[in-house]
């Protein structure tokens, strides 16, 4: 392989990082927002919910800029889009807080959901073309897919290592070595990739015009689309909602003394992600012998389950490995067993998207292109679900808020059981 390939390579699994990086920045973010706007855990959320509402604005969009511009092109305008996203939030901290801090604050989320959603477009097609196609092509795709899941494991631990502990005086410039880190991977990406000739993959476009709600005829695209909006939301509702209960100024560990809460609710938070990483080399080392439907139905089961054990066990504590900045080792901690529950419930989590994805376009054809542009849109549910979960935290309490998340469990759990079968009454004409 060529050492230009190697390079965009490179580039590519980095930009599969930011995905997660700055997604999930949304959440230890809103936490320094949520104190300095009267400690409200809606507006805790509120970044999300913009960095999430951008997948509804783009999502369709993304398909179309990609036809026109092709992936190379349509992957700078996204790494620029998320610069610019970036560099607005860092502005936010420079305001001086209040009302309008935190309005230029979620323009920045926004803007940056904007890049993420034109990034999730562009890297697994271009990973797989970088790979020549084939077994090379999906295992360039897996360690995107994997080095995703680091740096989503890293963001609330970094974040968490930098604040240590939130008060009222704890501002956005606490946290902007991270968005340095941030700003400077997508200025080196994007000098690096502009460099690079990379041809577009062949055979993804068809020369019939697809309405782009066309796909919803069918049953189990359907179901399958807003199967995505529940998994999104619940994948990142659990470890959000967790942290912000964690960190909160009445919470578990702060009420217990623990010095340093809000760091150790990071680092629990980032374990959630670890387990994503465990479940996503379980789940590919597994995924020739088990269906996708049979996955999906067990690890969203076993997931109600274990969100369920959460929701009965916030007043019972454990020992508990965390990591402690000031040491840089690995301590045994007390925190509540709700959150090794929810931790837990990252394994599940894990393999939601592939199973459901696979599930929605199975025998769709033509129109496989059109419903990506969907699955896209409805990453929104990232956004909407944790944000009623932060207004139920208020409202009711954490523990009843995620009741949400068991909701979204059940429902994936139920499509694969029932509602995922293509009808074939209504097969789709065959493959342009």
């Amino acid at each position: 392989m060529k050492k230009t390939r190697w390079i965009a390579i490179i580039a590519m699994v980095f930009l599969c990082g930011m995905i997660s990086f700055v997604t999930n920045l949304a959440a230890p973010i809103g936490n320094v927002w949520k104190y300095a706007m009267a400690g409200s855990n809606t507006a805790g959320m509120m970044g999300n919910l913009m960095n999430f509402a951008a997948y509804l604005v783009a999502g369709v969009p993304s398909g179309a800029m990609l036809s026109r511009l092709g992936y190379k092109r349509t992957a700078l305008v996204a790494i620029a889009t998320g610069f610019a996203g970036v560099l607005i939030q860092y502005l936010s901290g420079l305001t001086g807080g209040g009302d309008f801090g935190f309005a230029v604050y979620l323009a920045g989320a926004f803007v940056a959901g904007i890049s993420m959603c034109l990034l999730n477009v562009v890297t697994n097609p271009m990973l797989n073309t970088l790979g020549g196609g084939g077994r090379r092509g999906n295992q360039l795709n897996m360690i995107g897919m994997t080095f995703n899941s680091v740096t989503g494991t890293l963001t609330p631990l970094l974040v968490g290592m930098l604040i240590g502990e939130i008060t009222s005086k704890t501002k956005m410039a606490d946290v902007n070595l991270v968005l340095y880190i941030a700003l400077g991977v997508f200025a080196a990406v994007f000098a690096v990739l502009s460099m690079l000739r990379i041809e577009d993959p062949e055979g993804v476009a068809t020369s019939e015009k697809i309405g782009a709600l066309e796909p919803l005829r069918f049953r189990h695209t359907l179901f399958g689309v807003i199967g995505i909006f529940c998994y999104v939301g619940v994948e990142v509702g659990i470890p959000a909602t967790m942290n912000l209960w964690l960190s909160a100024k009445d919470g578990p560990l702060s009420s217990a003394g623990v010095d340093g809460y809000v760091g150790i609710a990071g680092c629990v938070a980032a374990t959630y992600w670890m387990m994503m990483i465990v479940g996503r080399t379980i789940g590919s080392a597994i995924g020739g012998k088990v269906s996708s439907r049979t996955m999906l139905m067990v690890a969203e089961s076993v997931a109600v389950c274990l969100v369920a054990a959460g929701m009965c066990t916030s007043g019972v504590s454990v020992r508990f490995p965390v990591f402690d900045a000031a040491k840089f080792s690995f301590v045994l901690q007390t925190i509540p067993l709700s959150a090794v529950f929810f931790v837990l419930c990252g394994l599940c989590t894990s393999v939601g998207f592939p199973c459901t994805y696979n599930l929605a376009v199975e025998n769709l054809g033509k129109y496989t292109n059109a419903a990506s542009g969907l699955f896209m849109a409805m990453i929104v549910g990232g956004g909407v679900l944790p944000l009623l979960q932060g207004v139920m935290a208020d409202r009711v309490g954490f523990m009843p808020a995620f009741l949400v998340s068991i909701a979204g469990l059940a429902y994936l759990a139920v499509y694969a059981a029932f509602l995922s079968s293509p009808d074939v009454s209504r097969r789709p004409e065959a493959r342009p």
